[in-house]
């Protein structure tokens, strides 16, 4: 029987420099329950010959990227999470069903998702008694660069 559908833990966050290429990425450690919310600016296009009835079209889109991350400041990527928060600056994040292309050349079928710039615009720590300390992260879109595709960025 082949699966029809991917299953969240197959997901994988990558991370960079801004600007940098997918296969300059690296993967991100140490991060669970990530989401990609992603929504249009609603535009009024109700005009009197559309008989009677309101008419909507997209307009900009919205773009985040929001996961727990463990507080571990040892690891690169977290640091490099923090440093974007405290300095107003950005990385580079792709958000993708699955592992991108190891040679940038064979494809991963079923691994797409978004890749660009993106502001860390929180980054909250929470230290609950019993667990360990985590940081909330939400990671907003400031420039797109494409929708990866198979792994791979498109031609």
């Amino acid at each position: 029987m082949t699966t029809t559908f991917k299953l969240g833990k197959n997901g994988k966050l990558y991370i960079g420099s801004e600007g940098d290429d997918l296969s300059a990425l690296t993967e991100m450690g140490g991060i669970k329950d990530p989401s990609v919310p992603m929504e249009a600016a609603e535009a009024d296009n109700t005009f009197r010959d559309n008989g009677g009835w309101d008419s909507t079209v997209a307009g900009n889109r919205k773009l985040g990227i929001e996961f727990i991350a463990r507080w571990k400041t040892s690891d690169a990527n977290f640091q490099a999470l923090k440093n974007a928060y405290l300095t107003g600056g950005l990385v580079r994040l792709a958000a993708l069903t699955g592992e991108k292309s190891p040679d940038g050349i064979t494809p991963v079928p079923g691994s797409d998702g978004p890749m660009g710039d993106f502001s860390i615009t929180n980054f909250s720590r929470s230290e609950p008694q019993n667990e360990i300390i985590t940081c909330q992260v939400t990671a907003k879109l400031t420039t797109f660069d494409c929708w990866v595709e198979e792994g791979m960025v498109p031609a």
